[in-house]
């Protein structure tokens, strides 16, 4: 993939009205997810629900990319087409998640680091080869009593840039993930904080290590407070305390901003991105979304691991892929809610 092409990808990644659908859970979590429906997690069952997710009748209208799995980048539809050649076929770009997970962070106690760059420029040549146009690398970044410590920041802000330079050096979009999580009690200013050093760590690393910044995206999380505290910010607080930190910190040639939904509900998500996009026109760079949860949850519990289920179920994800469509240009309504 030459410069250009990186450049083309990037920009369609973030195209107006459209976003991302991370489809990438591991095995251990889809399991998780799987049980809250009372369904196995077979290898089978896992291919049927991608399958869903993948071949859903005008996700592209509204969707331009889905994150993958190692698992789910080797399987195929029902009728035999690999899973990253449908999503090419249909104009969705195929990603895929190549960290291999947060790990314990040596003498930093309830602290994680991303682990999986060794052997990661062999990995990327590998899904390359099978289709994948973007990746997609995680850090985890915990609030809590003491933390996170800069030394948790700076190493995963460090990993999170070697990983964007092997994807670039082998023509693959890099989207760096930094997310600071929203389960402790703490307030929307300690969010914002904490997210305005990571971003700038992230940063100041890209740079050192020569990463084409017009070339990547972020993925990232709200300032919001956190789930246990006891004041909730509002939306339109959330909506801008968030433009606020990333216009402080994130540089404007920055190819678009997408953000994870992290344990938000689907319809807040939704109002979250909306208030961002309604009030805000002029920014430097595209405000769009890259959501697991808070797409497919309302999918997957119509679905229920029932095949006559799964025309239902691909309506409902359409219907939420539909309004997050509408929120990266600020037109989405609670009332669409209400009509679906």
């Amino acid at each position: 993939m030459t410069t250009m092409e990186l450049e083309t990808t990037a920009k369609m990644m973030v195209a107006e009205g459209k976003g991302i659908l991370a489809i990438d859970e591991s095995t251990p979590t889809i399991k998780k997810r799987f049980d809250s429906i009372n369904v196995e997690s077979t290898e089978e069952n896992r291919r049927a629900y991608r399958d869903l997710l993948i071949t859903n009748p005008d996700s592209n209208k509204y969707i331009s990319g889905m994150i993958l799995y190692d698992e789910t980048i080797r399987q195929s539809t029902s009728d035999g087409t690999p899973f990253a050649k449908k999503l090419t076929n249909d104009g969705i770009m195929p990603g895929i998640k190549v960290d291999t997970g947060a790990k314990d962070f040596a003498l930093h106690s309830n602290e994680k680091i991303t682990e999986g760059l060794d052997g990661l420029r062999e990995r990327l040549a590998e899904y390359k080869n099978l289709g994948a146009k973007f990746a997609k690398w995680r850090a985890v970044i915990t609030i809590g009593d003491k933390i996170p410590t800069n030394a948790c920041i700076d190493a995963n802000a460090h990993a999170l840039a070697r990983y964007a330079g092997l994807c670039q050096e082998i023509g693959i979009v890099p989207m760096v993930e930094p997310e600071v999580l929203m389960d402790a009690d703490n307030t929307i200013e300690r969010c914002y904080d904490i997210t305005e050093k990571t971003l700038s760590a992230l940063f100041s690393n890209l740079k050192n290590q020569d990463v084409n910044i017009a070339h990547t995206i972020l993925k990232t999380n709200m300032v919001i407070s956190g789930k246990k505290c006891p004041v909730q910010a509002n939306i339109e607080e959330v909506a801008e305390r968030t433009v606020e930190c990333l216009l402080k910190n994130v540089p404007s040639e920055l190819a678009g901003i997408v953000f994870l939904s992290g344990g938000q509900s689907a319809k807040l998500a939704t109002a979250h991105l909306n208030a961002m996009n309604v009030n805000n026109k002029d920014l430097p760079w595209p405000l769009s979304f890259s959501y697991g949860r808070a797409l497919q949850e309302p999918c997957l519990k119509i679905w229920g691991g029932n095949s006559a289920n799964i025309e239902a179920a691909q309506k409902g994800l359409l219907h939420r892929e539909k309004c997050n469509g509408l929120a990266c240009k600020g037109e989405y309504n609670s009332k669409m809610e209400d009509a679906a």
